[in-house]
């Protein structure tokens, strides 16, 4: 019984000395999405309160880098291209750093987004851009950090720091107006070679109308002509095979098989010759 008791007394504490007590983090994570354009762009941050302390040319000195909030880096993430004071800049994901000032801050985008708060070593090739703006001194206190996107447009959006009396503003731009313009002139040209293509390859497949798939499958093959290519020339020979255009086929099959042997693609020829040896054509 003795030992029972041990036992349970000892599984006890362990359980006791293994938990953990959940306490609110003194700076808060946050993650933001917002749509700019056509653009994702999210933001992941911890947010520090001031706490009666005062906050830049105090706890944040002037000309120094700041990790721009608290813990791990504050990330940026866009889902495409992007643009900040006229540089392009890669989608991805970026670590927003600031060197606050008492007139203007410095804000910097570090394509290293793994550190917790600023890097032991500071890498200037790592700065994808950097750009100076003025800090406009505000009516009345933000106690808490914030980041918000504000002056949303269709190419654009201004990310506002805010902390204690100053609010920095960061605006960056995104390619709405090509991308839709883009999207615009593929549609209105109709659809493209990979397109015909694709449905031709699905209606064979999955033995659907092969007159359609025959339609589709040659105009492909007539947009590509300029630069063949012995896959599409492939599906066309089957197609037109199985569409009861033995002649036909076996001249796509040859077509095909001759550009395979130019690529030096051993499983297209070797599909080729078996097709044409199957249609009587050797």
């Amino acid at each position: 019984m003795r030992k029972i008791i041990l036992t349970l007394f000892v599984a006890a504490m362990t359980m006791a000395i293994n938990a953990q007590i959940e306490t609110p983090a003194p700076s808060p994570f946050q993650k933001v999405e917002q749509k700019v354009g056509l653009t994702d762009v999210t933001l992941e941050y911890s947010r520090p309160s001031m706490k009666g302390r005062k906050i830049f040319g105090g706890l944040e000195d002037y000309g120094k880098v700041w990790r721009t909030g608290a813990n791990a880096n504050t990330k940026l993430t866009f889902s495409t291209d992007f643009m900040v004071d006229g540089k392009m800049l890669k989608k991805g994901t970026y670590a927003l750093y600031t060197i606050p000032g008492e007139k203007s801050w410095d804000v910097m985008l570090y394509t290293d987004a793994t550190n917790w708060g600023n890097p032991a070593k500071w890498d200037e090739s790592k700065v994808a851009a950097k750009v100076t703006v003025d800090a406009i001194e505000m009516p009345m206190n933000v106690e808490t950090f914030t980041i918000t996107f504000d002056d949303l447009t269709n190419n654009s959006a201004v990310l506002g720091i805010l902390w204690e009396n100053v609010y920095v503003p960061f605006k960056f731009e995104t390619p709405t107006d090509k991308m839709v313009s883009n999207s615009i002139e593929k549609i209105m040209a109709g659809p493209s070679a990979n397109d015909m293509y694709a449905a031709a390859v699905y209606y064979l497949q999955a033995d659907k109308d092969i007159n359609q798939a025959q339609a589709w499958i040659d105009k492909a093959v007539e947009m590509t002509s300029d630069k063949p290519r012995f896959w599409y020339l492939r599906q066309q020979s089957l197609i037109h095979a199985k569409a009861g255009k033995t002649k036909s086929a076996i001249a796509a099959a040859k077509m095909s098989l001759k550009y395979a042997e130019e690529a030096g693609n051993a499983g297209y020829i070797k599909m080729n010759k078996a097709s044409l040896k199957e249609w009587g054509a050797m």
